[in-house]
């Protein structure tokens, strides 16, 4: 018996429990940027899809949700792919992550929209001046290996 694919209102309420009690680097509950990932998604244009990756994109390299979970959730292959193209792997060279992302279909945008946020000047500001500037100087060499323009 094959399941009806979720909804992207179910993955959003999965990743939401999944991500509960975390939070960002600035103290704020987590979900709040897989919520903002999601909109900057939709605001780029981008597919129901590539929404529901925005919705996971962290859920496995932050250990909210496991592999075997994506193999078997009920979401369409090339969702799974997306996040799975998104999810750095320890010890990873940056270059090769960002390989993945360009290699993998959608995956940019969600990427893309991740990027933008993380690299908010508001978002930033709370921060100590050695992580901002730590930060800013990564998220700004990660964009400049996808060919991404400013923020």
């Amino acid at each position: 018996m094959t399941s009806r694919p979720l909804t992207l209102v179910e993955v959003e309420a999965l990743a939401r429990t999944a991500h509960e009690g975390q939070t960002d680097k600035a103290g704020r509950p987590y979900a709040e940027h897989l919520a903002a990932v999601a909109e900057g998604v939709r605001l780029r244009g981008g597919s129901p899809e590539q929404q529901a990756a925005a919705w996971l994109h962290d859920a496995i390299e932050d250990e909210a949700l496991s592999l075997t979970w994506l193999d078997s959730a009920a979401l369409p292959q090339h969702v799974k792919d997306m996040v799975l193209a998104v999810t750095k792997r320890p010890g990873e060279p940056v270059e090769q992550y960002t390989a993945r992302i360009l290699a993998t279909p959608g995956a940019l945008l969600v990427k893309e929209a991740d990027l933008a946020h993380n690299a908010d000047p508001v978002r930033l500001s709370v921060l100590d001046d050695p992580t901002r500037e730590r930060l800013s100087a990564k998220y700004a060499y990660v964009r400049s290996l996808l060919g991404l323009t400013a923020p």
